[in-house]
């Protein structure tokens, strides 16, 4: 049989997408070389905009029931300066200032945990086949399809699957992105980086000293704004703890036990699991669409564990491409929506490494190349100070948005971006703000799966040409009137299309709903 996609890598961001695509009933097969998840902590911290996925995808509860660390302890962020233990610290990432903004409450848990819920959830769908112990060997694709070779890592003969449309979301070193002849922008900065995982108790004891925190950054000035970033893998005994370390350091060559007593600024006792090494770079895809065959998530980007943003951006690429290869291969998308999925993802990436990731490391150079503590105290107090206070700025300012994207009203100059600030306002472009209506209700129980039409006190002969320029379309149209709320006020327009990804596509108070309906699908 013909699939309708093949997902090569089952991973979160592989995972995610096959639960998005086999929610809507679309035949998937996902290539995955691993029998299970690898017990390695990374991609921890998920965001509200993240759990409101999981919430979409019916697995919320199941994600907060495999998190490791006690909800009463918390998993808030600090950054310290010198030492994690010294007396300058400040809170980092608090993401719960942008809650109003988002369904959902943020979250903390292993990859290898959040990949075992996503799992578990594909299993549930009839339609979503998950094929472990399969390494895919070779892609290829044509006018009508893809065609991918996988070898059972076990032995055994190949597994051949067809499929109308492919997806590589198979790492960092993409098989499909090089089959696919698409190449990458690299900005490599040169700093071989190590990641340890380890155990400890009287770690977790010298750190009781900082509850509800679950993350840890440390400054220091020989590093030149590079992170020493220690996280709480469990609590009680387990951590991890990324560090930049010399050219040419093995696993046996380096006193790594030296290393976390210098970051943490205490000795303690440990006992090491695991020693690994990644080169600290940012890579872009060129492209994220050649033909028939995409790339998500690592595939398309990667970048340093700066900010917890490589796994969330992964999973919005998921949610984005889902909705399009969906209305693709339903017959409803126009000739320009799956080119949309590169023309808002690869920007707001660009921007994320750009504006976030990369600042933060000129700026961190910056400071400690100019304040130290002990050569003038007071100023370095007073930009320590104005550092924990604009901390809190970058956190409403990451709000990635698609304005200027093709398949959305208005226009923008800087087109999409990572950079913007969260309103409740409706606006094309942006994420949709969860209102509450008049009967009690959050707007985000009553989206439907296709586009949504909030009707807030709007003429009924305005909502009548939506729902008929949607069924001559074939555009799945969910409509939810309400009149008795202040929705209206909050979002600011009476009616306000919103897209299956939950980002409004266009709000007003009249138009011209053939017009609005035909960019929205890729036909403006």
């Amino acid at each position: 049989m013909v699939q309708d996609v093949v997902i090569v890598g089952g991973g979160p961001v592989g995972l995610g997408l096959a639960v998005s695509l086999g929610q809507r009933g679309r035949r998937v097969t996902v290539i995955e070389k691993h029998d299970a998840p690898l017990p390695i902590p990374r991609g921890q911290n998920l965001t509200q905009r993240t759990l409101e996925h999981f919430h979409f995808w019916g697995c919320e509860p199941a994600l907060r029931a495999a998190r490791t660390i006690p909800p009463s302890h918390g998993i808030g962020g600090m950054t310290s300066y010198g030492t994690l233990l010294s007396p300058y610290h400040y809170d980092w990432m608090k993401r719960e200032l942008v809650r109003p903004f988002y369904y959902t409450e943020n979250e903390r848990l292993p990859q290898y945990a959040t990949e075992a819920v996503l799992r578990a959830r594909a299993a549930e769908l009839p339609t979503v086949e998950l094929v472990t112990g399969h390494a895919a060997t070779h892609v290829e694709q044509d006018a009508d399809g893809v065609t991918v070779t996988a070898r059972p890592r076990a032995g055994g003969p190949d597994r051949v699957v067809r499929a109308a449309f492919g997806v590589g979301c198979d790492g960092a070193r993409s098989m499909v992105r090089e089959s696919a002849g698409i190449t990458e922008t690299r900005d490599d900065h040169d700093r071989l980086m190590v990641l340890l995982v380890f155990r400890s108790k009287e770690l977790h004891a010298l750190l009781g000293r900082h509850p509800g925190k679950s993350f840890f950054c440390v400054l220091h000035p020989d590093l030149e704004g590079y992170w020493r970033f220690l996280g709480r893998v469990d609590l009680g005994e387990s951590f991890f703890f990324h560090a930049p370390v010399p050219p040419g350091t093995t696993a046996t060559n380096h006193d790594f036990a030296a290393m976390l007593h210098a970051a943490i600024g205490a000795p303690f006792a440990l006992t090491l699991d695991h020693v690994g090494f990644w080169d600290l770079r940012i890579a872009t895809a060129d492209r994220y669409r050649a033909g028939r065959l995409f790339v998500a998530g690592d595939a398309a980007h990667s970048h340093p564990p700066y900010g917890g943003y490589g796994i969330n951006t992964g999973f919005e690429d998921a949610v984005n491409l889902a909705w399009k290869l969906d209305a693709a291969l339903g017959g409803w998308a126009g000739p320009g929506l799956l080119d949309s999925y590169q023309a808002e993802r690869r920007p707001v990436f660009v921007s994320t490494a750009r504006d976030f990731i990369e600042a933060s490391i000129r700026q961190d150079r910056d400071f400690v190349a100019a304040y130290h503590p002990e050569r003038d105290r007071a100023a370095f107090e007073a930009e320590w100070a104005r550092r924990a206070s604009g901390a809190v700025g970058e956190v409403h300012a990451f709000e990635p948005n698609y304005e200027g994207s093709p398949v959305v009203a208005g226009s923008s100059a800087s087109g999409p971006s990572a950079r913007g600030d969260h309103r409740h306002q409706a606006r094309a472009g942006h994420h949709l703000s969860p209102v509450v209506l008049g009967d009690g209700s959050n707007i985000y129980a009553r989206l439907g799966p296709g586009f949504t039409l909030l009707a807030l006190g709007a003429d009924r002969g305005a909502i009548a040409a939506f729902e008929t320029q949607a069924k001559a379309r074939n555009v799945p149209l969910t409509i939810v009137a309400d009149a008795a709320s202040g929705a209206r006020d909050k979002l600011g327009a009476s009616l306000v299309l919103v897209r299956p990804d939950q980002f409004v596509a266009w709000a007003g108070e009249t138009a011209d709903a053939g017009s609005v309906l035909d960019r929205a699908i890729g036909c403006g």
